[in-house]
């Protein structure tokens, strides 16, 4: 029985997929369930399992777009499973590629054989320099042996060396080359969606500082008993995370964005994590963050990185999201300016932390501080706003105690 293999739908208002990996070769065998397809969506890159064990036949190539519910390849059941681990369809591709080789190499041996037709005769004098000629070659990181001498004997002379000399500003004798790679259709998804924030938002930035001394003393007093209790790292995301949604609750305008000529304002906390994959940039969402602890929120982080790390983070885990942390500092980012991840109207960057001096008591005092920024949509977040969301995290961050632990730490700890 010919079995039609299908693109399954990845999601709601996806309509098509690029093949962006085959994990198997036309002709192989393959077991139920086996993964033999990697595929792009605009919003991410997931495995194609098969459906049943046969021999497979593949019927579109690397970076071909398919449409949900069309044909991707032929798997006849009937097939047995052959003996051995060898598989056919890479087996033919091993000997195609050997006999290329045996090809390269017998033209390498006629090419040998062949006379060489017109060949200079050689003596002490060639590729030799005249002063003058070396003096202009050394100036321009020109070596002798890639100069033709015109010379007597093939002495190199100074006409041959300003005539080889590149033009200012043309490269020396280094290495040239270039590749070309097409983008995945997740990474010109991310692309066209990063173009329209820029081109259809009124996109402002706005910066503070933020003393890091108060968490730091939290994480080094506690942080191995909360690892201890809780099976995950008691880290910065749930602080900043924690005083994100306290200035969403004060600045209600942040969460919220625009629908055509309508303003949604939202009474949830539906948070953005810009992760890094392997296929790129992945935004999953910590749904309702507000209803979660400190120990809540370092589980979803970890278990939504991990998932984005290993390729299996799925599209309804990156959609929503009503407000976005972007976390360059762990990559050692100083300062950016975060872009807005569409239809979202604002976007927290951290960055690394840097002992800097700052004014403590009326007295200059070094302490731990990250620079932050917010980007937000300018048509319906004010700069009071937008202003007063930073602060309030500023705020937070530097007491978190009393902001954010409700004067009980160790119970915000759940120690």
């Amino acid at each position: 029985m010919i079995l039609e293999m299908k693109v399954p739908s990845p999601g709601e208002s996806i309509t098509e997929v690029e093949i962006a990996e085959w994990l198997v070769a036309d002709g192989d065998y393959v077991e139920k369930d086996q993964a033999i397809a990697e595929v792009d969506s605009d919003k991410a890159t997931l495995e194609l399992p098969a459906e049943e064990s046969g021999i497979i036949t593949l019927k579109a190539e690397v970076g071909d777009a398919v449409g949900v519910g069309e044909v991707v390849c032929l798997i006849d059941t009937s097939a047995e499973k052959p003996e051995g681990d060898s598989k056919s369809g890479k087996a033919s591709e091993e000997k195609k590629e050997a006999k290329k080789e045996e090809k390269k190499d017998v033209s390498g041996d006629t090419e040998k054989s062949k006379p060489k037709q017109e060949e200079k005769k050689k003596t002490y004098a060639s590729g030799t320099a005249s002063p003058a000629a070396r003096k202009i070659m050394d100036e321009k990181g020109v070596d002798a042996s890639e100069v033709s001498g015109s010379g007597k004997d093939g002495r190199i002379t100074k006409e041959d060396a300003v005539k080889a000399v590149p033009s200012m500003g043309s490269p020396g004798s280094g290495s040239r080359g270039e590749t070309r790679t097409k983008l995945s259709m997740l990474r010109r998804k991310v692309a066209e969606r990063l173009v329209s924030a820029k081109n259809e938002t009124a996109m402002l930035t706005t910066f503070n500082e933020v003393d890091m001394s108060a968490v730091f003393e939290i994480r080094e007093a506690h942080k191995e008993a909360f690892k201890e209790k809780h099976g995950v790292s008691l880290g910065f995301m749930s602080f900043f995370t924690k005083a994100v949604i306290r200035a969403l609750q004060m600045y209600p305008a942040v969460n919220s964005m625009i629908d055509g000529k309508e303003m949604i304002s939202y009474d949830y906390c539906d948070i953005s994590i810009a992760v890094s994959g392997p296929k790129g940039l992945m935004v999953p969402v910590i749904r309702n963050a507000e209803n979660l602890s400190f120990r809540g929120i370092e589980a979803e982080v970890k278990r939504l990185a991990l998932r984005a790390r290993d390729g299996q983070i799925t599209v309804d885990e990156m959609t929503g999201g009503t407000f976005t942390i972007s976390n360059g500092g762990v990559f050692g980012s100083m300062l950016s300016t975060p872009i807005i991840n569409p239809p979202q109207s604002g976007i927290l960057g951290m960055h690394n932390i840097v002992d800097r001096p700052i004014v403590r008591n009326d007295a200059i005092a070094i302490a731990p501080v990250m620079y932050v920024a917010l980007s937000y949509d300018h048509r319906i977040i004010d700069g009071k706003e937008s202003v007063g969301f930073l602060v309030a995290v500023k705020e937070a961050v530097e007491n978190p105690v009393e902001h954010l632990m409700d004067g009980n730490l160790e119970k915000a700890l759940e120690l």
